[in-house]
């Protein structure tokens, strides 16, 4: 009795149903995950009461963030950076200024932060060829500005 093997033929398709199992896996993981990711640096705002300033539909923001302890940090378009030191940040706002010379600068200082530290880095970005800056503040209605 001689039993006849026969060959499988290999199989030249691609099983996509694990693929498709990873890409909804990290779909929903993204999902979750970005609006986490653009939270920023925490900062206490000062209040002020003032106009928003009105920005252009394309242009692109630099915000300098400074927390109450004095450390700087740096975000551009979402993609927040470490902390860095005043040189560092001079530099990367001339790079960025001289990439795309458009870019409004803003500075985001925290409420208790040491005066002179937002103005040494108001200079240092004079001196990187920033030639308006603009300070975040929260919005404050007149009768807290009253109150105070």
């Amino acid at each position: 009795m001689a039993r006849s093997r026969t060959r499988r033929k290999p199989m030249s398709e691609i099983n996509m149903v694990p693929f498709i199992d990873i890409m909804m896996v990290m779909l929903v993981a993204f999902m979750v995950s970005a609006p986490m990711l653009t939270q920023g640096v925490k900062v206490e705002l000062p209040k002020a009461t003032s106009k928003p300033m009105p920005l252009p539909d394309d242009a692109k923001t630099l915000i300098i963030s400074v927390q109450s302890d004095g450390k700087y940090f740096i975000d551009l378009g979402g993609n927040q950076e470490s902390a860095r030191g005043l040189d560092e940040i001079s530099d990367k706002v001339g790079k960025v200024l001289s990439a795309s010379p458009d870019t409004q600068v803003l500075i985001k200082g925290d409420r208790k932060v040491d005066y002179g530290a937002v103005v040494e880095l108001m200079a240092r970005l004079q001196g990187a060829g920033v030639h308006d800056v603009g300070l975040i503040t929260d919005p404050s209605s007149l009768d807290e500005g009253v109150k105070r």
